[in-house]
């Protein structure tokens, strides 16, 4: 029986000094792996690309995800010191701004935000509508560090699904979002505005120089025609020798143009014109008009 259409969660332990215990949670609907990354010894957390649950039939919101989320770091002890995101999600609306509410944690993202907010204000034709300065309570740049209880972490940016998506290194795990996929799987795309083949390729391969041992979480997964349940766990080692697309020993300009093919093939994630005008704001709606419900402003003919 296939798990795909499930929630699953799965713990990945510590492996001792300065190394995280990380759950993942699978949000079935988007394919979406949401993370905790939390410090054995202060039982503080870090949750990472949570989901604010959408119905792109009924526009109508839900908080199953988040709820389930907020429940596994009461079920383990656990206390929410950062609310986290890599980048401002296409296929899914982010809960970054409702559990900065719940929790009371700083929410954070990628310095770059202003620039995607820009890019995007443009497409809605919204020039003043963003302002990730005021929804989110840091900008992470490429280098900066912070700590999750005793665990140092720091911020590599690797654009290219984004111009300024960010991965989180903390110990021997990295958060890696849409660059890779799962080894059996390959890469993500490149195709969205602001995004770059080579820019995602030079990512990768940064991720790739990581120590062997370091356990890589990436963001998405679907499965395969032979794998019928969600997994998104695997070493830098594991990678090199057998992720489908970028395995060790690719060449570059193979891989760019085996993505592009590809990417020229995808149609938009049904999601992303809804949230990207939710995620440039922190996850938070527009402002209610006049009748107290909130709008969003769709382009037609836009792609």
């Amino acid at each position: 029986m296939s798990k795909l259409n499930q929630r699953v969660v799965r713990h990945s332990p510590s492996r001792g000094a300065g190394s995280p215990d990380v759950w993942g949670i699978y949000e079935p609907d988007t394919g979406s792996i949401q993370y905790i990354c939390a410090d054995p010894e202060t039982k503080q957390a870090a949750v990472i690309d949570v989901v604010w649950n959408f119905d792109p039939k009924n526009y109508r919101f839900s908080t199953g995800s988040m709820d389930q989320v907020l429940d596994l770091v009461r079920e383990n002890g656990l206390s929410v010191a950062w609310v986290l995101d890599t980048h401002p999600h296409a296929d899914h609306v982010m809960a970054s701004a409702h559990l900065r509410d719940r929790t009371g944690a700083p929410n954070a993202i990628g310095a770059k935000l202003p620039e995607i907010a820009g890019i995007w204000g443009k497409i809605y034709n919204l020039p003043d509508a963003f302002d990730p300065a005021a929804d989110f309570d840091r900008l992470f740049a490429e280098g900066e560090s912070f700590r999750i209880g005793n665990l140092e972490a720091r911020v590599m940016l690797s654009p290219g699904h984004t111009l300024g998506s960010i991965t989180y290194v903390c110990g021997d795990a990295a958060f890696v979002h849409d660059t890779l996929m799962q080894p059996d799987v390959g890469t993500s795309r490149s195709d969205f505005p602001g995004g770059s083949t080579a820019e995602l390729w030079n990512s990768i391969q940064a991720i790739l120089a990581l120590p062997g041992e370091t356990r890589l979480f990436v963001g998405h997964d679907y499965g395969t025609a032979s794998r019928h349940e969600p997994a998104w766990e695997a070493t830098v080692a594991q990678h090199l020798v057998e992720n489908a697309h970028v395995k060790a020993g690719t060449r570059r300009e193979d891989w760019i143009k085996r993505r592009q093919d590809r990417d020229a093939t995808l149609a938009l994630p049904d999601r992303i014109l809804a949230a990207l005008q939710i995620n440039l704001r922190g996850g938070r709606l527009p402002k209610p008009e006049s009748d107290g419900q909130s709008y969003l402003k769709l382009p037609v003919n836009r792609f």
